[in-house]
Parts: C-alpha cells; sequence; structure tokens
C-alpha cells in the first residue's frame, strides 16, 4: 500500500505513545446539572492530552467520531505546537508561529498535528465504531492517504460531498485564475472492514405508493428457478429464494383475510404500515397470472455520498439566536445525520468530537435524545480560549432553553447535562519518586489498570475496596494496589508489601482461584516465594509506564 511521507514523520511517528497520562479534573462551577461519572464531557484541553486521559475508560468504546479540523486554508492562524522530544524537530520549529498561506510547510505541520491524533481515535473507536472528517480541497487528498495509512484502506467507506454557500464574487471580473469552489468533504472510515450498515435514507416531499412487481426476472441462476404457484421457470429465476417466496404468500393471504377478498392499494398500504416495524414481504398472483412481489409505500428515499440536499454550514439566524459568534460553525442538521445514521442500532452510543469548536456535536446529539428518546453521551474536546464562553456556553443553552427561538424544542430546552473538565498535572515516575504532583490513587489505579493490564473500565471510578487494596478483580485477576496520595506514607514501611499482607491477599485471591497482582511502593518477599503464594509484584512508580 503506498504511504505518505512528510517531514517530520519518523520525529511523530509514535509520538503518540510518549504523551503522558493526565487525569481528568471536574469543574463542578462550569457543569452543568453533572450526574457522575457516566455523563456527558466538555473537556478544556489540548485535544492530544484529552484523547490520552480518555483511553482508560474509553478504549474501543466510542461508536461514533466526527471531527472538523483545521481545514489549513493558510488563513486560520492554528499554530502546531506538539511537543515532540526532538532535537532536529525542535529546530524546525524554533521560530513556530500561526501557519499562513506564507509558510511553505504548513502541509508538513498540519500531516504531523493529525498524526497522532488520528492514532489515539482509532485506539478510542470501538470495533464496531466509524469516523467522519469533515475537511476541503487544501488537504483531503493528504488526509485520504493518512486514513489509509492509519485505518488501512480496506476501512474508507465513503468521500461524502456537500454543498457550500458561495458568494459569486468573481463576477466582477472577466477572467478568473480558477472556478468558485461549491464543495466540501467528509471522509467516512469505519474501523473494521466487516461492517455492514443501513440504507441512509432521507425525507422525500411527496410519499410513494405502494405497487406491485414481477416476480421473475431475466438473470440465469438455475438455484433460484422452483415451482412457485404452479409456475417453474425454464430460463431466468425467481427474485427471492423459495422460503422467502413461500412466507410472502402466507402474509397476502393473512392480508386478505383481514382487509377483505379485494382489497384496494390503499388497503394494502395501510394494512403494510400496520406491520411496522417488522417489513413484510408480500406475493401474488397478479391479473395476468403471473407471480408479483409487492414494492412497499415510502415517504423517504435512499441517498447517497452525494449530500445535495444539505448546506455544510449553521444559518447565522441561528447562531444569531444562540448569542455565539463563530467562523463558518457546522450545520446540526448535518452532524445529527451523521449520529442518526451511525447509532442507528444503538441509542446508548458514546460520540465523540476532539475539534469541538462551536459545540455543534453536542446540539445534534441532545436534539437526537430529545427526537427518540435516546440516551447517546457526547465527549467534546477543545482547546481554545472560548472552551467555555462558547463551546460550553451553546451547550448550556440549548440544554435550559432558548426562550426566543423559532424551534419548539429548543425554546423548551433539549434537556441533559454534561461535567466540564480540565486535566490534571501529568503521571510520571519522576514526580512520584520526587513526591511532587502525586496522584488520587483513583487515577493511579485507573492508569495502572490500563497500562500494564490492558484493561479499559466501563463501571464507576476506581477505589479501594478493602483494607488490603484491592481495587478490581476480573474473571482470572484481582487487582490490589498499595497507595496513598501522600510522600511521607510511600517512605513508610506501611507501601511495602510484608510477608502479613502477601498472606492475607494470598487467602482472599486463592479462595476465589485467582492469581493476585499488586503494585506497591516495595516488597520484603522473594519472587519466588510470591509466585508460589499466586501474586505477581509491580513496583511503582516504575511499572506505571509498563505493559
Amino acid at each position: 500500500m503506498p504511504t505518505l511521507e512528510f517531514n517530520g514523520k519518523h520525529h511523530i511517528y509514535t509520538y503518540h505513545f510518549t504523551v503522558p497520562y493526565r487525569p481528568l479534573e471536574t469543574d463542578e462551577n462550569r457543569s452543568c446539572n453533572p450526574t457522575g461519572e457516566d455523563d456527558n464531557l466538555i473537556i478544556d484541553s489540548d485535544n492530544l492530552h484529552a484523547l490520552k486521559a480518555l483511553l482508560p475508560r474509553y478504549k474501543n468504546r466510542i461508536k461514533c467520531i466526527y471531527i472538523d479540523p483545521p481545514y489549513n486554508t493558510g488563513k486560520e492562524g492554528w499554530v502546531y505546537n506538539d511537543n515532540v522530544n526532538s532535537p532536529l524537530m525542535q529546530e524546525w520549529l524554533k521560530e513556530n508561529g500561526p501557519v499562513d498561506e506564507e509558510d511553505l510547510e504548513r502541509h508538513e505541520k498540519w500531516l504531523c498535528m493529525m498524526w497522532p491524533r488520528l492514532h489515539l481515535l482509532k485506539e478510542l473507536l470501538a470495533e464496531d465504531g466509524v469516523i467522519f472528517i469533515s475537511i476541503d480541497d487544501n488537504e483531503v487528498h493528504h488526509l485520504r492517504m493518512l486514513m489509509n495509512e492509519i485505518f488501512t484502506e480496506g476501512n474508507f467507506r465513503n468521500l461524502i460531498s456537500l454543498r457550500r454557500g458561495v458568494k459569486n464574487v468573481q463576477a466582477q471580473f472577466e477572467y478568473v485564475d480558477r472556478l468558485n469552489v461549491g464543495s466540501e468533504y467528509i471522509l467516512f472510515y469505519s474501523k473494521s472492514p466487516d461492517l455492514k450498515f443501513h440504507h441512509l435514507t432521507v425525507d422525500i416531499d411527496e410519499k410513494k405508493i405502494g405497487t406491485w412487481n414481477n416476480h421473475w426476472r431475466g438473470t440465469n441462476r438455475p438455484t433460484m428457478r422452483y415451482e412457485l404457484m404452479g409456475i417453474t421457470p425454464e430460463t431466468g429465476q425467481w427474485r427471492w429464494e423459495k422460503e422467502r417466496s413461500l412466507t410472502a404468500i402466507e402474509n397476502y393471504e393473512r392480508l386478505l383475510d383481514e382487509c377483505g377478498s379485494d382489497p384496494t392499494q390503499t388497503d394494502i398500504d395501510e394494512w403494510w404500515f400496520a406491520q411496522s416495524p417488522q417489513k413484510t414481504d408480500l406475493l401474488r398472483m397478479s391479473s395476468t397470472n403471473r407471480p408479483e412481489h409487492f414494492v412497499p409505500p415510502s415517504d423517504r428515499r435512499i441517498i447517497s455520498s452525494l449530500w445535495t440536499d444539505m448546506i455544510v454550514n449553521e444559518s447565522s439566524s441561528l447562531m444569531k439566536t444562540l448569542g455565539i459568534e463563530f467562523p463558518n460553525p457546522k450545520r446540526t442538521d448535518l452532524i445529527k445525520r451523521i449520529i442518526d445514521y451511525a447509532t442507528i442500532n444503538d441509542e446508548n452510543a458514546v460520540i465523540l468530537d476532539s475539534f469541538a469548536g462551536s459545540g455543534t456535536t453536542a446540539h445534534a446529539v441532545l436534539a437526537l435524545n430529545k427526537e427518540d428518546g435516546g440516551n447517546r453521551k457526547f465527549i467534546l474536546i477543545e482547546c481554545e480560549d472560548y472552551a467555555d464562553t462558547i463551546t460550553a456556553e451553546r451547550v448550556r443553552s440549548v440544554i435550559n432553553g432558548v426562550p426566543n427561538a423559532s424551534d419548539a424544542s429548543l425554546q423548551e430546552g433539549l434537556g441533559g447535562s454534561f461535567a466540564y473538565c480540565t486535566l490534571g498535572e501529568p503521571l510520571e515516575i519522576e514526580g512520584m519518586l520526587t513526591g511532587k504532583n502525586l496522584p488520587t490513587y483513583t487515577a493511579l489505579a485507573t492508569n495502572l489498570l490500563f497500562t500494564s493490564a490492558g484493561i479499559s473500565i466501563e463501571d464507576d471510578a476506581l477505589d479501594q475496596k478493602n483494607n488490603d487494596g484491592l481495587f478490581y478483580s476480573d474473571d482470572k485477576n484481582d487487582y490490589y494496589l498499595i497507595y496513598k496520595q501522600d510522600f511521607d506514607y510511600l517512605r513508610s514501611n506501611e507501601a511495602i508489601l510484608s510477608m502479613e499482607h502477601a498472606k492475607r491477599i494470598e487467602d482472599s485471591s486463592n479462595k476465589n482461584g485467582k492469581k493476585a497482582i499488586v503494585y506497591a511502593a516495595g516488597n520484603y518477599i522473594g519472587q519466588r516465594e510470591l509466585t508460589k503464594m499466586g501474586i505477581a509484584f509491580c513496583q511503582l512508580p516504575y511499572c506505571i509506564h509498563e505493559r
């Protein structure tokens, strides 16, 4: 498979592994009706660090990711400031400033910015999850190659094209150097190539009534030629397998029993809708003595990857109603369509947007939940200084209600809640050795479980369950952490695994047929003895980066 080479790639190739873990810290004052650990989240942080912070809890859990990264037009003023520990990289970026049209390396910087973030997003994505990325002509070709390399080419699904509002400023000139750009794109990838999707449909202005089609077709499949209603075709084939056809005949006989022997097309359509949500096949003999099957009525049509019915950006009137000034916000209906399509069979799905901007993704999630009673959750990440005043404030407004909104549900308020989070200090070996920035018990336990055991938790925050330090159990192991957020304690004998303590752990875990994993600052027992006791010892703080 072709790969994309760019300046800095070999320096940032594994950079996402080196980003330190920083625990989420909730700001109660800026949260909105917070409900607990599994609440919606708005994270005020650099998205690279925030994505790393989400891994212990959300790895392989995100059903749908939508991101709207900088398009790299040269006019957005974004800055590449990842702290990559490479002298050559730092020399390259030492005079780094906002990326503009004059920056001849703006494409390389954009790719260096996207590479580690896409890797972390892939880790967070569920096996049946999907990712949608808004982009335009400036980077769509680079992004497609980057996604093929990270997500693999087999997981590419579509390049969706959308209409962009065009100001016809070219009309004043006799000659122009290019056509007006009237489109933008959304790249659509899955995590698994085996994933299948429903059709994407939209409302149509005039409902199509049901019709009947000839059940015979000209394509030649001998295995699909069988006796049906006294007819066995010599060529061609029936459209359905035998069992499905026979069931469809029974369904039509049931319809006649319920609607009479000579139903009108309206009767048939109404009966068919009454069977919903089950899709009921019907098959009958036509007036010309040929089997014909029912093509159901529809008030929707299937659409392709050409979304000409949708303009990319939100109307200025809605943003004005919300009291928000933000350049080119994405249309709420657009994000609703994406999320609804991605979560059609999972109304408890988690949706992530790591370039949150004006907060459209949260608005879309809350609106969908209001419409269908779903319980989807959102996670927004925004690093700019408007994370509270624009991103979170919009979400507060749509939750509580916007009195002057034209939409009745928005006037009333969409309901919901979120926890507003920042990130704590990095969890690093040096900090624990010196006693500086010691993590909480919960933060350390969560990180240890993920980094050393590869376990991503979904339940409530981890905490000590008994006096021996048990904090988590699975089918095979019990996990113990002997720790307090106190440097004097960590230097004392209490923080060391003693024989007495080990025997209590052995008795408890062995009784349940499990092995014990113990994290502590030290131990007084040889590993051979611990192995006999069914205990694996991991020394703090060095094990926080082991896997």
